[in-house]
């Protein structure tokens, strides 16, 4: 794929990539976004009238 490269270990295997973001930077942004969220997905929730009754002090 162009403007992507990886970056393979002694045993042939991929540790790293590297993307253009001038090709693929909406691409990134949509990975971060997926990693984010991962990462983020145990975490404790709040209900949403609990998240607007603390923002608008109701």
């Amino acid at each position: 794929m162009k403007g992507v490269q990886f970056l393979i270990d002694d045993e042939g295997e991929r540790k790293t990539v590297t993307i253009d973001l001038s090709i693929h930077g909406e691409l990134w942004e949509d990975f971060f976004d997926a990693a984010i969220a991962k990462e983020r997905q145990d975490e404790p929730r709040e209900p949403l009238e609990e998240v607007r009754r603390k923002v608008l002090g109701n």
